[in-house]
């Protein structure tokens, strides 16, 4: 219930709300509501899967004479692929900032249609230009789902379930990998697709699920946290209300009373000066872990599997045509990983977790590397071995996610999230592709062996930090976690927590 105090008369500045929306949130059962909020914001990843995938799998056709583009295999995986994540760091970026300000619900429904036209214009590319630049375009529109996506997911789904939850929906990119991978073989196929047409239809897939997932988002509600800081109390009050009724009609019985209540100063919108101020001033061993971690994922992920497809081509001989059936499996073990060890995140807890899977991925694929090396794997070991590297490692990047999502204040959440994808995107996102097709297009062992390496490296180093500096967030609100920058305390000013006022952590 949200409770106005004499400032429930419009003040000129700012407003003081008591509320329990956070721990009525968090005190809910899992519900057909909670399934609403998963399927409806949770999808979008497939699609992001779904086209990073196809264009790993279409490098070789479109490099073929045929395919209507004068483009080769390397700028495909190389400059298309750098341009998308250019493209996604710079949507994150931007469209955090207008979460943070503008409300989760009105940002993602955008970059979702941002989303939709880029990949329709790609399916319609005649010149290599123009593929490029709606490569970026379509980065733009997924790195906005990203920081609007995350922030919302973990503002609505309660604290005892937000790690596994999380962790299940940035993996289901995978499941867009395995379709994909799938489809790619079946557009591949001139003898049921012209060559410059079956790539188009896997584009254009896309835009038909994507509008899909726009119909079914249209049903997922603001978030109340956004709500109630941002001066819409009662807009918080009325949907948690309804959401309760709904699921005491569903269990049958009555729901328990929440445990506390919070009050803040409400505000409109939150300055770049506060956010930076609060990120690395308040909370710089947070900041480290975040860089850290996702740097060592986007390195790894976007930088060798971009490529996997070129690798089968040029050191297996295996037909592009066939490329998508090892790219299936693979992406099925990522998906396996956050699936099967989801639960653990919010059980064993966050440290252990973060951490082993950082460190396991990275020495197993060490361990690839030195046998790639040495000539022992053909394309199928090596697609077993890779199995088991991302099946660690999809658990360890979808929690890179989770950890930005939850660890920094509720009006920072969105740009946080955006900010450390952009960095680490833009580290190990950008260059990898760029690095990584030269070193596979030149066919020498040696050099893939050493991409392999530099990942394997950056994974077990993220790994060695979250041992030291991952939050204790299992099963905890967010409030808790990180305290609002609009709390309010007797005599001190909105956005502030001196030290030695009651209730200050200091953080770590």
């Amino acid at each position: 219930m949200t409770t106005q105090s004499a400032a429930s008369v419009p003040a000129p500045a700012e407003n003081t709300v008591t509320t329990a929306v956070p721990a009525r949130l968090d005190r809910l059962p899992w519900s057909r509501w909670h399934w609403m909020i998963v399927i409806g914001l949770g999808t979008v990843w497939i699609l992001d899967g779904l086209e990073v995938t196809i264009v790993g799998n279409v490098a070789g056709r479109l490099a073929e004479e045929g395919s209507g583009l004068d483009i080769t295999s390397a700028q495909v995986t190389g400059i298309a692929a750098a341009l998308y994540v250019a493209g996604a760091c710079s949507g994150a970026l931007f469209f955090g900032w207008l979460t943070d300000r503008y409300g989760r619900k009105k940002l993602f429904m955008v970059t979702l249609a941002v989303y939709l036209a880029a990949t329709a214009l790609t399916a319609l590319s005649f010149e290599t230009w123009w593929f490029f630049l709606f490569r970026f375009f379509t980065g733009f529109g997924i790195g906005g789902e990203y920081a609007a996506i995350n922030s919302a997911i973990d503002e609505l789904i309660p604290s005892r379930y937000r790690g596994r939850v999380d962790l299940i929906i940035n993996g289901s990119y995978w499941l867009g990998a395995i379709g994909g991978a799938l489809l790619s073989i079946v557009m591949l196929d001139t003898d049921i697709f012209p060559a410059d047409v079956g790539w188009r239809l896997s584009f254009a897939l896309g835009v038909v699920l994507g509008l899909v997932i726009l119909l079914v988002r249209r049903h997922v509600p603001e978030s109340p946290r956004w709500q109630f800081i941002h001066g819409r109390g009662e807009d918080a009050d009325k949907l948690v209300t309804a959401v309760e009724r709904e699921i005491e009609e569903e269990k049958g019985s009555p729901l328990p009373p929440p445990d506390r209540e919070i009050t803040i100063h409400q505000r409109k919108s939150i300055g770049f000066g506060l956010i930076a101020k609060t990120v690395f001033g308040r909370y710089p061993r947070r900041a480290v872990l975040g860089l850290s971690l996702f740097i060592g994922q986007a390195f790894l992920y976007n930088a060798i599997t971009f490529g996997f497809g070129a690798i089968l081509t040029t050191f297996f001989d295996v037909p592009t045509g066939h490329t998508g059936y090892y790219f299936a499996v693979i992406a099925a073990g990522n998906f396996l990983g956050p699936l099967l060890l989801g639960k653990l995140f919010d059980t064993l807890g966050r440290r252990i977790m973060i951490s082993s899977t950082y460190l396991l991925s990275g020495v197993l694929l060490f361990g690839t590397a030195w046998l790639f090396d040495r000539g022992s794997l053909t394309a199928t070991t090596m697609t077993a071995c890779w199995c088991v590297v991302l099946f660690f490692a999809s658990a360890g990047a979808s929690s890179a996610y989770l950890t930005v999502s939850e660890v920094f204040p509720m009006e920072t959440r969105a740009m946080a999230i955006a900010f450390f994808y952009a960095i680490g995107t833009a580290a190990g996102g950008i260059s990898g592709p760029l690095i990584f097709a030269e070193l596979t297009e030149s066919g020498v062992v040696g050099d893939t062996v050493l991409a392999f390496q530099i990942g394997a490296g950056l994974m077990c180093a993220a790994g060695l930090v979250a041992v030291f500096l991952a939050v204790k967030a299992e099963r905890r609100s967010l409030e808790d976690i990180a305290e609002p920058l609009s709390v309010a305390r007797p005599g001190a000013e909105a956005g502030t927590a001196p030290a030695g006022t009651p209730g200050h952590r200091t953080a770590m």
